[in-house]
């Protein structure tokens, strides 16, 4: 088994000016990076299993049905880089298909990491595995002097993209594409654009993981930057705003507060919201334009129940 983990600096100082800054502008906001903490990962995980959101099974089912194609149009790869890996568990599709000698993982929550990608080692004592504990939205160029030599294929899957503004999607992909070098390719999976009803679902479901989800990033702050958010004076708040084509998630106070924080206090006013999260829907022809001012040359395109995967070269 060759397994190796890096953990990079800890990620509090960036928590902690992130969310003074956050808190200071106008609307407030805070990165959804950080909703990722041990407890985060777990509920993020329920939110997967949920009836109403279908993402996580439509892409499922399409690298499923379409991986013998996907396999055909990649090629060859000597590593797979993904950044955002988690559980590590979408992966090990890849691996079974294309067979590289290395595998390269990313994610801010460095010990959930470095624990699933320990087990991919495990099962896979040929590959050579190596575990990043990074922001990689921060620290992707670090990232390089770990990934060997050879033809690299990203791989982004989950809609994650769909979190970030085009612009910063765009610079985003930009930095895929030098990671991923001249030969190399990247494999991206998004959410499609469609019925506003079943999106507005997707982020409300019945069992309220969603809420909770959202509710845990004011849990965290508490613990880790002495606040004293009161969970109870706010409501999760989802909607999906058809003009630009994305669901807003928002912390909606239920009163006239304050909040205290890492030594500084701040005013929510009655119905004022904290806003945690955009998730971008796409059209398959604005996505490819999108990845085009980036640097990326379409190389294939498969869609199934709303969802959809692009290999661009």
């Amino acid at each position: 088994m060759s397994f190796t983990f890096r953990n990079f600096p800890a990620a509090r100082d960036d928590l902690r000016a992130d969310v003074l800054a956050g808190l200071a502008a106008r609307p407030k906001s805070i990165p959804p990076k950080y909703f990722y903490d041990e407890a985060g990962c777990r509920l993020f995980e329920s939110i997967c299993a949920q009836p109403e959101y279908v993402l996580c099974r439509a892409e499922q089912a399409l690298m499923a049905h379409y991986m013998a194609d996907m396999a055909t149009a990649i090629g060859e790869v000597d590593a797979i880089i993904e950044p955002g890996a988690g559980d590590c568990s979408k992966v090990r599709r890849l691996i079974d298909t294309l067979r590289p000698a290395h595998l390269v993982v990313l994610d801010i929550a460095g010990a959930p990491l470095a624990a699933a990608a320990e087990g991919v080692a495990r099962d896979y004592p040929r590959l050579a595995v190596t575990a990043l504990g990074m922001d990689f939205i921060r620290d992707l160029e670090a990232a390089a002097s770990w990934l060997p030599a050879g033809r690299r294929l990203i791989y982004y899957p989950g809609s994650s993209i769909g979190n970030f503004a085009p612009a910063a999607a765009a610079a985003l992909l930009a930095r895929f594409r030098r990671l991923a070098g001249e030969q190399g390719c990247l494999l991206i999976g998004f959410d499609l654009k469609k019925d506003p009803q079943h999106l507005h679902a997707a982020y409300n479901d019945a069992a309220g993981v969603t809420a909770a989800f959202n509710l845990n990033l004011l849990v965290r702050l508490n613990r880790e930057l002495d606040a004293d958010f009161d969970p109870a004076l706010f409501r999760h708040y989802a909607y999906y705003n058809p003009v630009e084509g994305r669901i807003e998630m928002h912390l909606a106070s239920l009163a006239e507060q304050d909040v205290h924080i890492a030594g500084e206090r701040f005013h929510f006013a009655l119905g004022e919201t904290l806003h945690t999260e955009h998730s971008y829907k796409f059209r398959g022809d604005e996505f490819s334009a999108l990845a085009r001012t980036s640097g990326w040359q379409p190389a294939g395109e498969w869609t199934h129940d709303g969802f959809a995967a692009q290999l661009y070269r």
